[in-house]
């Protein structure tokens, strides 16, 4: 059941992997390698999903509901300007720097949201959506062992 949970987390469009790995780390006590793994399938679930059915899901919910129109408007707007300055320098290779980050409203879920915005293929978007999901499981699992290093 606490796999479940970290899987879960990292799963979760807020928390993601740099939820999922401090509770998997510190509350249920797993290994560092059984957190990152459980956190990387975790946070890499939800991509594909979402890359293939966010454009006709969210269409659907704009037309029924003016709460969703304005939800969404404000979701891809917000990421729209959050990713657009670093595509136009970075290309591409911005989407894997913006997922990596390990700061609040970068990750999995907006950075699938900013290859939709930008037109990326599915494909593509997924690989780099990976990687960026590896790098910032690398970084925070880094994170944790120092934090944990430094409380013993």
């Amino acid at each position: 059941m606490k796999e479940i949970l970290v899987l879960l987390t990292a799963a979760s469009p807020i928390s993601e992997l740099r939820g999922a790995i401090p509770l998997g780390v510190f509350a249920f006590n797993f290994s560092l390698e059984k957190t990152l793994i459980l956190s990387l399938i975790g946070n890499i679930l939800p991509i594909l999903p979402l890359l293939i059915f966010l454009e006709k899901i969210s269409n659907f919910l704009i037309k029924k509901s003016l709460f969703f129109k304005n939800f969404f408007n404000f979701i891809f707007e917000r990421t729209r300007k959050k990713f657009e300055t670093s595509y136009l320098k970075w290309g591409k290779i911005a989407l894997i720097i913006f997922v990596a980050i390990p700061l609040p409203f970068t990750g999995a879920w907006t950075g699938t949201i900013a290859s939709f915005l930008f037109g990326f293929k599915t494909k593509e978007s997924f690989f780099l959506i990976s990687l960026g999901v590896l790098i910032a499981g690398i970084i925070v699992s880094l994170m944790t062992f120092f934090g944990v290093s430094v409380l013993k």
